[in-house]
């Protein structure tokens, strides 16, 4: 269910400087997304160098050092000779690009691979700074590995997807060039001009030991539906409008005594996508027999604010991570090398799962809107189905059976995954987040609202089209004509799967949002 899983952009837009400080959210789209050409600065380049002499008067110690002179995981108890330690490096890895499924997207692959960059320019891994270099060289190129759905339980970092990125940088494995093109690593380094590296002391471990994919899915998600929940109150808007609901529930007074924030940003917009409309004013008389509107349309402020609320948290929760220096063992300020546990991913695990809520429902609550259109005895007048001529036509009855299995869909991908662990590398690592899987759900999820906040704008202009020839508002209409440009109003049955596919579309790119904004400005 991937409106485009598969996006490809070309290196076209200014470059991402990535220093010791953490890396902006949006630096994060444009990288991912918008094949943004990534360097390091000079502060960072000097970091790395002073951590990396720490590590090099470490690797001379007699004395194990967990990552440098020892083995890894439950493996951690021998001690490694000096002559074997870039074999160690290499071979964890090849042993731990064991990733199993379909690839995975080129913008988290790229996501991903900007974030691990991001921890390893801090200086407080140890790499040496051509390690750091090779890694912005691939983004800059285009060059993506190819990595696989299955293989990170959210802890230790995401190994196998960061092995499959690392095995790369080796000159080994497979990628994928800026066409598209899948290729031999070697092969599209050589065309580059971009020479493998070959692993020192600790390093290989460094380049595995981060939560950067799901923290990269996190941020990509949370941009995504910042977006969806404006177009929420959007789809809201028309639906309340084409139901003949009242736009009084969401005044400023009434949203003030209850003082979520979020809630009072929904029913905001909410005022100012009604204003103005014939639609509204045509029933807002005494002698309008409706006393209150059905919970889908009154209380839509209460469930896309609380997902705003939600959303708020996820994005504090991933500026903490951006801000982060993941690795196991870490270089510190003051230069001692120590294990800790920063790559548990629970807190990233975790919001990533209340996304996935947060997102059912409101999906849910669409739906309810979409189904009260279609339904003769709670449309105020509109012809069952919204169909052309009811019994020969089937105007939109089927749309809403797509909505409903999608949010059927979205219920069962609520169900958290950070509540599960299973035990791993010999009971070592026994309690571990499933972030990875956290995020993997969410995308899917967030496809899915997409999606029926599309079919519900859908039917919401179709039953605007119908009320003629009372006018909707200025914005709604703008939504309504956005979507006329690619189909047609009311009529006779119709193909109805491309009429989907290009409101899916227009949500998707921000078009149908971008109608709205047209008339009344940015929505909060």
């Amino acid at each position: 269910m991937s409106i485009d899983s598969d996006r490809s952009a070309p290196v076209t837009v200014e470059p991402v400087v990535v220093g010791t400080g953490p890396v902006a959210p949006q630096d994060v789209v444009r990288v991912a997304r918008d094949g943004a050409a990534v360097r390091l600065s000079d502060e960072s380049l000097a970091a790395m160098g002073e951590s990396r002499r720490r590590i090099e008067a470490l690797a001379a110690d007699p004395k194990p050092v967990y990552g440098v002179s020892t083995g890894f995981g439950a493996l951690a108890v021998r001690h490694i000779p000096l002559e074997l330690r870039k074999q160690l490096q290499r071979s964890l890895i090849r042993s731990h690009a064991a990733g199993s499924g379909a690839e995975v997207e080129r913008e988290v692959v790229r996501a991903l691979m900007l974030l691990r960059l991001s921890t390893l320019a801090t200086g407080r891994t140890g790499v040496r700074p051509v390690v750091a270099q090779t890694y912005a060289a691939l983004l800059s190129a285009g060059i993506t590995p190819v990595v696989y759905e299955y293989g990170s339980l959210g802890c230790s970092g995401d190994l196998a997807p960061l092995a499959h990125v690392a095995l790369a940088v080796l000159g080994e494995g497979a990628v994928r060039d800026a066409d598209g093109a899948l290729l031999p690593a070697a092969e599209a380094l050589a065309a580059a001009g971009i020479a493998p590296v070959e692993l020192a002391e600790k390093e290989g471990l460094a380049l595995i030991n981060g939560t950067d994919g799901m923290l990269g899915m996190l941020v990509l998600a949370c941009h995504d539906l910042r977006n969806l929940l404006r177009l929420a109150d959007v789809t809201a808007a028309m639906s309340v409008e084409g139901l003949l609901g009242t736009d009084k529930v969401f005044a400023a007074d009434l949203q003030a005594l209850r003082p979520q924030p979020g809630q009072a940003i929904a029913a905001a917009n909410m005022t100012r996508l009604l204003a103005d409309s014939a639609i509204v004013a045509s029933h807002a008389t005494p002698d309008c027999t409706v006393v209150q509107d059905a919970y889908s349309l009154r209380c839509a402020p209460q469930v896309a604010g609380g997902a705003r609320d939600t959303l708020a948290h996820a994005e504090r929760v991933a500026g903490y991570e951006l801000a982060s220096a993941v690795d196991n063992p870490v270089v510190t300020l003051d230069g001692r090398v120590e294990s800790n546990g920063n790559f548990h991913g629970a807190p990233v695990a975790y919001v990533l799962d209340f996304l996935a809520i947060v997102v059912a429902d409101v999906a849910s609550i669409s739906e309810r809107r979409t189904d009260r259109f279609l339904d003769k005895a709670r449309n105020h007048g509109l012809p069952p189905f919204l169909a052309d001529d009811p019994g020969v036509d089937s105007g939109h009855m089927i749309a809403q059976y797509t909505q409903a299995a999608i949010v059927s869909e979205l219920k069962r991908l609520a169900a958290p995954a950070s509540v599960d662990s299973i035990p791993s590398s010999a009971m070592q690592e026994d309690h571990v987040s499933m972030g990875w899987s956290a995020a993997r759900k969410l995308r899917r999820s967030i496809d899915g609202l997409t999606r029926v906040l599309a079919i519900e704008a859908l039917t919401a202009a179709r039953a605007l089209d119908l009320r003629a020839p009372l006018t909707p508002a200025p914005a709604t209409a703008a939504v309504r004509d956005v979507l006329r440009a690619h189909v047609d109003g009311p009529g006779a049955d119709r193909y109805l799967a491309p009429e989907i596919d290009a409101a899916v579309r227009l949500a998707a790119s921000g078009a149908l949002l971008a109608g709205a904004e047209s008339v009344i400005g940015p929505l909060g």
